[in-house]
């Protein structure tokens, strides 16, 4: 199964909120995840992220993806990817 960590967006209209989620690559964006990581809300001052660190690097370690999003909010959280 090809895993992929990416964001799921939430919120209303003009309101956007995402969840930091594990999917199956092959899934559409909002599709149901395989597990939820975290949140992200861009709208406040600094932005709000919450991360489960351990759940992430677990996911890493076992080959899912980030995506370009996901990469650049896990680096800010001090989470690096492993090759």
């Amino acid at each position: 199964m090809p895993a992929v960590i990416r964001l799921k967006r939430m919120g209303a209209i003009k309101k956007p909120a995402h969840r930091i989620v594990v999917t199956d690559k092959r899934n559409a964006r909002d599709s149901r995840p395989i597990e939820i990581l975290g949140s992200y809300d861009p709208k406040t001052n600094p932005a709000t992220v919450k991360v489960k660190k351990e759940r992430v690097e677990y996911w890493l370690g076992v080959g899912a993806v980030p995506s370009a999003a996901v990469m650049t909010i896990l680096k800010k959280q001090g989470i690096k990817r492993s090759k």
